[in-house]
């Protein structure tokens, strides 16, 4: 189980986290709502290890991730979609959902699975896989992204804002990618966070918000 105990964040000089204390337990849908600024992406950014957090621990089945690096969180089945999606425009879309498994060593049987698996959830990939990167429209980038973010988001998968600037069609068929997913896959945690909290509809589990950078509402909980 993933655990912030007490975590605070600066970015140039400026704390922009405040002593987050958060249980993410398996099989949960999270949303994390505030406004700009809030600290909504500085948080799924320090889970990953791309920002340094200045205090408090970050631990997966009780064992402190200070000593993992960004690089390295994926393989403990971490997934992160950033808001800005970051496909590479010279690759093919089955080439940018296959990379970060490729990085990680997996054995291309175990990648195929993967893939396989993603397009069931996600089937509106399939007509694009041989697309390059850069034919991508911006709503399309973002179902790849949480195409790549579920290949090796095997444990958690952290979503940065899916929902910003996509049309209502392709909105509504993220959402009913992440329904499947929800469904399907009962030790997935997916931790979602939106600007615009009408946007995520009923698909919460349970929704925090953050202002300032701390946590509004109770932490989830767990027996």
């Amino acid at each position: 189980m993933l655990k912030l105990h007490k975590i605070s964040a600066r970015i140039a000089g400026i704390t922009v986290l405040r002593e987050i204390e958060l249980v993410l337990p398996p099989g949960q849908l999270i949303a994390v709502v505030g406004r700009n600024g809030a600290g909504k992406t500085t948080l799924l950014r320090a889970i990953m290890g791309l920002l340094p957090i200045s205090a408090g621990r970050i631990t997966l089945d009780g064992i402190d991730l200070g000593g993992a690096p960004g690089h390295r969180r994926p393989s403990l089945g971490l997934g992160y979609a950033p808001e800005d999606r970051v496909i590479y425009p010279t690759f093919s879309v089955e080439e940018n959902l296959r990379l970060p498994c490729e990085v990680l060593g997996l054995p291309q049987r175990e990648i195929a699975q993967r893939l396989e698996r993603v397009i069931d959830v996600v089937p509106q990939l399939a007509p694009m896989l041989s697309r390059s990167g850069a034919a991508l429209s911006g709503g399309q980038g973002k179902m790849a992204a949480l195409g790549r973010a579920l290949m090796v988001g095997t444990r958690y998968v952290l979503l940065d804002e899916p929902f910003q600037g996509l049309a209502p069609v392709l909105a509504n068929q993220y959402a009913e990618s992440l329904q499947r997913l929800h469904l399907s896959d009962k030790s997935l945690c997916i931790i979602v966070t939106e600007s615009n909290r009408s946007l995520l509809r009923d698909l919460p589990d349970d929704t925090l918000t953050l202002e300032r950078g701390e946590l509004q509402s109770s932490p989830v909980e767990t027996s």
